[in-house]
């Protein structure tokens, strides 16, 4: 039987990219990372997953995709960390917190992650929506010349 949908079919497991910034001048093992929060897509892990229709936020939706592939196959992630390292206000924007508040981070990367939503008895216990274990480094600490 024929369907009709947006997509073919959808992952079983949701990866997602979580980008982090921090103004540490020197990267060391303490350094404090701060992550960049999106408007649709999940972060924050007690965070409720937003209702957003009839809206297309397409900056999740690209980030969606980037964590199916390596970035060297996603042509517009390294430009959009350079706009976070530059505090762009119109690529701000697009976010839903800037842990930076408007300031240059010294340096930002990307890591990669495996969420699932938590069990209810998880939930009552941390007040979390998700749960998430770092799979690896989609893109390292990089920083701007100068």
């Amino acid at each position: 039987v024929g369907t009709y949908g947006a997509f073919g079919s959808v992952t079983k497991e949701r990866y997602e990219v979580v980008i982090e910034g921090t103004d540490d001048a020197v990267l060391t093992p303490q350094t404090q990372w701060r992550e960049y929060e999106f408007k649709g897509k999940p972060t924050a892990l007690k965070r409720r997953p937003p209702q957003i229709a009839p809206y297309h936020l397409r900056l999740d939706w690209l980030m969606w995709f980037a964590a199916l592939s390596s970035p060297m196959y996603q042509e517009w992630f390294v430009p959009f960390l350079w706009k976070l390292l530059e505090a762009d206000r119109p690529t701000l924007r697009l976010l839903a917190r800037d842990p930076f508040q408007g300031k240059r981070p010294r340096f930002v990367r990307a890591q990669y992650y495996l969420y699932r939503f938590t069990t209810p008895a998880e939930r009552r216990e941390t007040g979390a929506w998700w749960h998430r274990e770092l799979s690896g480094i989609y893109v390292p600490a990089v920083k701007l010349r100068g």
